[in-house]
Order: C-alpha cells, then structure tokens, then sequence
C-alpha cells in the first residue's frame, strides 16, 4: 500500500500541472522522435553538420523526457508512455515522408517553438500552485528549445 503524498500541493494542482507536463513530455517525445529521424535522413551539401546537429539534439530530448516523465511521477500521476498517448496529447504533429535538408531545419524550428510554448502554459500552472520544482525544470526546457529555435533559423 503507497503513502499519501504531501509535499505541500493540493491533488487537484498536482493533477493540473501534470497534465500540462504531460503536454510537454508529448511535444518533447513527438520533436525526440522527428530529430532523430531527420538525422538518420539527411541528405545533401550540409549533412555532416545536420546529421551531428541533430545527433545532439535527440540525445538532449531523451534526457529531457526522462526528467519531465519523472517530475509527473513525483506529482504521483501515471506519466504516458505510448506512441497512441503522445500522439493524442502532442501539439507537434509528425511528418509524412523524408522531407530536403532546408525543409527538416524548418521543421524543427517550429516544433521547438511549440515547444516553448508548450512549455509556457506548463509554467503558468506550475507558479499558479507555487510549484517551484516543475517551474525550475519547465523553465530550464524552456531555454533549451529557444536557443535551439534560434541556432536553427540562424541555418536558414
């Protein structure tokens, strides 16, 4: 038998920002699972610099889902786990197809900027219940993927 938990946020707050989280942890799979698509295929004059760009992308996404999974376990809510559930809950929609290099790069621009503002509804909730430990994280994400979005258009 699990313990109540009590770390100082209402079940009905816990329930809210886990639902935003869930958002994010979709958005942030869905972008994971595009990126590395993209860079097993990149084609054309700058995909070595593409397919390593890429490469350090997807390897930070997966961290990222990790920790944002884990934060809704802390909130003790079930976090999703299917490609079913992330696809319902994702704002990112995927991509038909193997789309030129220039095009992958437009892409991910705009599913990093989804993701920021995924993130900034996730945080709203989070300062609403005086959450600072999903503020802090959502936050950290948050700057991640606006400075990716920029080095990104900076490609274009």
């Amino acid at each position: 038998m699990s313990k109540k938990i009590d770390i100082g946020i209402k079940e009905k707050d816990r329930s809210r920002i886990a639902e935003g989280l869930k958002r994010l942890l979709a958005d942030s799979y869905t972008l994971y699972l595009q990126t590395h698509n993209f860079h097993w295929n990149v084609t054309g004059p700058q995909f070595r610099e593409l397919h390593l760009m890429f490469e350090e992308h997807y390897t930070e996404l997966a961290t990222a889902v990790d920790e944002i999974a884990e934060r809704i376990r802390t909130l003790d809510v079930a976090a999703p786990g299917t490609y079913k559930a992330f696809a319902k809950l994702s704002s990112i929609k995927e991509v038909e197809g193997v789309p030129e290099a220039k095009q992958m790069v437009e892409i991910l621009t705009q599913g990093h900027e989804q993701v920021v503002r995924t993130c900034r509804e996730a945080l709203k909730l989070a300062q609403e219940a005086d959450d600072e430990s999903t503020a802090a994280l959502v936050s950290d994400r948050m700057r991640v993927h606006e400075k990716t979005a920029w080095m990104l258009r900076a490609l274009q």
